[in-house]
């Protein structure tokens, strides 16, 4: 998604649901000032988004599959949206090296903390898979995706009992503060993570990732919108709780209004 000084122009879209069906709302004034702070808006959308998590889950269970597409389906180039080439000096000093020293770190609830290498990712069994990218603005994409599955890596961290979430914090800044500025990090649950479509992608359309798109890594959860999808994925964190993370919403966007869930 873009960075925070876009708001005022396009706004943002979120999801309510009153009896588990899911109803757009698209960007306004009001909703802007409603959805802010504590307001009694935001708790009531919350506990709506919230059954939407539920009731999905009960209709389409763990594991049931985002659609898969024909490469004749792939009818335009992926569309980059948000921050296309990130200014943060680590990730321009990595992109000056083509991120030949680039490392995912896999921290916190693991018993084995991972720092791995994109050729350590590549060098994983892959899967590719072309799917459909649902952005809250409106508009899809079709591409193919490849990547090492998300799931692989945990097992590999060997994840621990207590964990609930999968942390995701971004090389890029989302929003300038008088301290700096506000990296984009985003979370999901371990059902999604582990969910066989969850990959972190390092190649779309057959060719290596473009930094437009998200170089040299990005998440891919197929079943979710795309400000689920962080780009320029810099560690994983497991986590039993989201409180302690930005404002405890569980992603940027979710911390300005966006519902935590996402599902297509």
């Amino acid at each position: 998604m873009s960075k925070k000084s876009s708001i005022s122009r396009r706004h943002f879209l979120t999801a309510a649901t009153l009896g588990g069906s899911t109803i757009a709302l698209s960007g306004c004034d009001a909703f802007d000032n409603l959805l802010a702070g504590d307001s009694g808006v935001r708790e009531t959308i919350a506990k709506a988004n919230d059954l939407t998590y539920r009731v999905q889950r009960l209709l389409f269970g763990r594991n049931a599959l985002a659609t898969e597409y024909s490469e004749n389906d792939i009818r335009q180039p992926m569309r980059p949206n948000g921050d296309t080439a990130p200014e943060d000096p680590d990730y321009v000093a990595l992109q000056a090296k083509n991120f030949a020293d680039y490392k995912l770190e896999v921290t916190g609830l693991v018993e084995k903390p991972l720092s791995l290498s994109l050729d350590e990712l590549r060098n994983m069994p892959s899967r590719t898979q072309i799917t459909r990218h649902d952005c809250v603005e409106g508009w899809s994409c079709i591409a193919k995706w490849t990547g090492v599955q998300l799931s692989r890596v945990l097992d590999e961290a060997k994840v621990k009992p207590e964990a609930r979430y999968v942390v995701f914090r971004c090389f890029d800044t989302i929003e300038q503060t008088l301290n700096g500025g506000i990296k984009y990090y985003g979370s999901v649950d371990l059902i999604d993570a582990r969910h066989p479509q969850t990959i972190l992608a390092y190649g779309m359309n057959g060719k290596t990732l473009p930094i437009a798109n998200g170089a040299p890594v990005r998440v891919r959860v197929e079943r979710q919108l795309g400000y689920k999808m962080p780009k320029y994925l810099r560690s994983i964190e497991l986590a039993s709780s989201l409180k302690p993370f930005g404002q405890g919403h569980g992603g940027y966007w979710e911390d300005n209004g966006y519902d935590w869930y996402g599902g297509v």
